[in-house]
């Protein structure tokens, strides 16, 4: 990462080339070796991984919930350790209360988005360098990932944090402290939390890398201790790491398969430096010592986001020409890729540092790069419906009502409401609670609430909770009816109401607003109902209630909303430019920035792209 500093190191001398045995082993590896199975990930097509800043470092702050839909993972940088060598990792969110940065990770995580918590950085050298070192690391980032409920881990430890003894010259079988106890705390924090359940990423530099090609810290007098010193970490957790997202920046030149430098911010840098994760490669060029290739989907690219994030930015027609010889095959003048030469369809897709800087760039990379990996893998429709909600529970209740609440449900793409249903009513509601009005006294009634999304898929049904209301106080009269109920004013998806206050012989506690299946609660004499089909007639009811839950008699009025002026139905695969206006489900929203749309970016679902009229 750019807020990171990398190890500066020069160019050491080239070694003899083992020339065609060399050849035949990573040719003999390409083919024979066995794909791992796959651990979590998010679902579908090719990711862009964003890390998050939490600090201020000039790029601009921005909320968990507001990050670019067109980002799938979102890491949140970082968790440091709180002493030198001590192990425990420490995270307090920035700029936010802890009850808010949860509620912005539960959001994203609604939407589909994974949020992984990253450990490192410049500021975290972390150095795991005795067996209680690994045990207060396991212990504190357990605690951090189960308090904040994030999807997993990205080991982001630069600087000193890795190195290999003299003499540590296998990376198969590490003999070094600080990498041993860091592979048996990531298979610890993996087997604690599940391997389908648990992300683990990484993001080492290319020093630490394909770096150990050419030089290997353990093996080498001449050589920095820390080159390739990832290399036995990635190779212990190979089965449960999903994606290695090296930094493709902040990176001298690196000599790749073809045994030539490549230098960064060009297309065959990063086309060199993936051939070589997916290939694999023979460490400190010892046939014997060959590491063995990637899964396509463990590699992405990492890349700065702009010129600010880091050294080594690459315009974004250079990145689509590597990906083009990555993905499609389209080989480059200057890298033949070693591995495949018709190219790794199913390639991991791109990670950059950092969200920050790309909304401070006008989402350069998210926006163009979404664009492209979207090409190469369409959007299928949405099928999937959310998951069912959880843990509904009664937090209150009088004789004519019942407050609920629920744990939300996620979707692959996204939850756009919920359905409370007792006996034969509904309500629809749009949060994970609602206080139910009209019930009667005394009277058991049972509640379950199912979720929905965007493309009208609902979920399996809640647990049941059935509340007995508690008894009528003994006032039977109800308020009288509200009276002059009259249209404010109205829109094609929205009509404001007015009326008289009812009076009642103790006192009106509040007004419900009734129309279809659907209903509104207010305590004033006036409500404003969002969310209509433009050119539709809508009937409302208007009654009052005490706090007995008497009911008043109702008042009733017809109206027809608005056509819609000037906005279009919102529609995929449109190219839409900010001020533009759509309609969606009955509502009018405007565009926030420049995108082409697809399946699954239905207004509602993304509000970095479109606000609410």
């Amino acid at each position: 990462m750019n807020f990171h500093s990398s190890p500066l190191y020069s160019r050491l001398r080239p070694r003899l080339l083992l020339g065609l045995v060399t050849a035949l082993i990573i040719s003999l590896f390409s083919v024979i070796a066995s794909p791992l199975p796959s651990a979590a990930a998010p679902a579908g097509g090719y990711k862009i991984v964003g890390y998050w800043h939490n600090f201020d470092n000039g790029s601009g702050f921005i909320r968990l919930r507001d990050v670019s839909p067109d980002f799938d993972v979102i890491n949140v940088s970082f968790a440091e350790p709180t002493s030198s060598g001590g192990g425990v990792i420490g995270f307090t969110p920035y700029n936010y209360t802890d009850a808010d940065f949860k509620a912005d990770v539960a959001y994203l995580q609604s939407k589909g988005k994974k949020v992984v918590i990253s450990i490192g950085g410049a500021n975290g050298q972390v150095q795991l360098a005795t067996t209680a070192a690994r045990d207060a690391f396991v212990s504190s980032v357990t605690g951090i990932i189960e308090k904040y409920g994030f999807d997993g881990l990205d080991v982001d430890f630069e600087g000193h944090s890795l190195y290999l003894n003299a003499g540590d010259s296998d990376f198969r079988h590490p003999t070094t402290p600080v990498i041993v106890n860091l592979i048996d705390a990531l298979k610890s924090l993996n087997s604690h939390f599940g391997t389908d359940k648990f992300i683990l990423t990484m993001a080492p530099e290319t020093f630490f890398v394909q770096l150990g090609y050419s030089f290997y810290g353990g093996s080498c007098i001449s050589c920095d201790s820390r080159a390739g010193a990832y290399l036995p970490v990635i190779y212990a957790t190979r089965d449960i790491l999903d994606w290695l997202q090296v930094q493709n920046y902040n990176s001298g030149p690196i000599t790749g398969l073809d045994d030539q430098y490549h230098t960064m911010g060009s297309a065959d840098f990063h086309v060199a430096m993936a051939d070589m994760l997916l290939t694999g490669f023979p460490v400190n060029k010892n046939a014997n010592l060959f590491f063995p290739p990637m899964r396509q989907e463990q590699v992405l690219l990492g890349l700065p986001a702009n010129g600010n994030a880091g050294g080594g930015f690459t315009p974004v027609a250079e990145v689509h020409k590597a990906l083009d010889a990555l993905v499609k095959g389209q080989q480059l003048s200057t890298y033949k890729t070693r591995g495949s030469a018709t190219g790794y369809p199913n390639f991991g897709g791109l990670m950059t540092w950092s969200i920050n800087w790309d909304k401070f760039n006008q989402f350069e990379f998210s926006t163009k790069h979404r664009a492209y990996l979207n090409a190469l893998n369409p959007s299928a429709p949405d099928t999937q419906p959310p998951t069912a909600p959880t843990n509904l529970v009664s937090t209150g209740k009088t004789a004519t009502s019942v407050s609920l609440s629920w744990n939300a449900s996620t979707d692959n793409v996204g939850v756009t409401g919920y359905t409370v249903s007792y006996g034969s009513s509904q309500v629809n509601v749009t949060g994970t609670s609602t206080t139910i009005q009209g019930l009667k006294p005394n009277t058991s009634y049972t509640f379950s609430v199912t979720a929905k999304d965007a493309a009208g898929n609902v979920s399996p049904a809640s647990n049941v909770v059935t509340v007995k209301t508690d008894e009528s106080s003994g006032d039977n009269q109800a308020p009288t009816a509200p009276t002059q109920l009259s249209v404010v004013s109205k829109s094609a998806t929205s009509v404001t109401l007015s009326w008289a206050a009812s009076t009642d012989n103790v006192g009106v506690t509040g007004y419900t607003v009734a129309y279809g299946s659907s209903q509104v609660n207010v305590t004033g004499t006036s409500a404003a109902i969002e969310g209509l089909n433009p050119n539709t007639n809508y009937t409302f009811s208007v009654t009052a209630r005490d706090a007995a839950g008497n009911v008043s008699p109702a008042a009733v009025i017809t109206v027809t909303t608005d056509a819609p002026s000037g906005a279009q139905p919102w529609a995929p695969g449109t190219a839409y430019k900010i001020g533009d206006e759509v309609t969606y489900a009955g509502k009018t929203y405007v565009c926030r920035q420049n995108h082409t749309s697809l399946q699954g970016w239905e207004p509602p679902n993304v509000a970095a792209l479109w606000q609410l009229k």
